[in-house]
């Protein structure tokens, strides 16, 4: 009862009073200044980038709903074109070496020549040539 007695309330809209206790002593407490109620420009802003960035997943989640199979398709695209783009700087830079392309052209040749005299000039090995054709896609894919 007697602590009840000691507590009286204070006048917070009082501007001079910081004293939260009768009778106590608050010389070496910290003391705050009062809250505005007003944000400044910069809180907003802050405020509102945090909100926005809180959003974003949604965001993300609400286009990629939007828009899946055209970003998959110029992902696609993307890729494909970088891949071509590779193997053709890899190519010119194997055809700057000296004798290294006309060898791979001869070995190109040489290789497509005896691809000709053994699948495709006589009827039987062309059926067997279609035969592992078949096998290969049977096990490419599943059928």
């Amino acid at each position: 009862m007697a602590l009840e007695q000691e507590l009286n309330p204070v006048d917070v809209t009082s501007s001079t009073s910081t004293v939260a206790l009768e009778g106590v002593d608050t010389q070496n407490l910290p003391k705050l200044p009062p809250a505005s109620s007003n944000e400044t420009q910069w809180q907003q802003i802050n405020r509102q980038i945090s909100q926005f960035l809180d959003q974003l997943p949604y965001y993300f989640d609400q286009f990629w709903a939007a828009y899946k199979l055209p970003l998959i398709a110029l992902g696609l695209v993307l890729a494909a074109t970088v891949t071509l783009r590779v193997v053709l700087t890899v190519l010119n830079a194997i055809n700057d070496i000296p004798l290294l392309e006309p060898i791979l052209e001869l070995i190109g040749i040489i290789y497509s020549t005896w691809f000709v005299f053994r699948y495709l000039l006589q009827a039987s090995t062309r059926q067997e040539l279609l035969a592992e054709i078949r096998a290969l896609k049977a096990q490419t894919l599943g059928e």
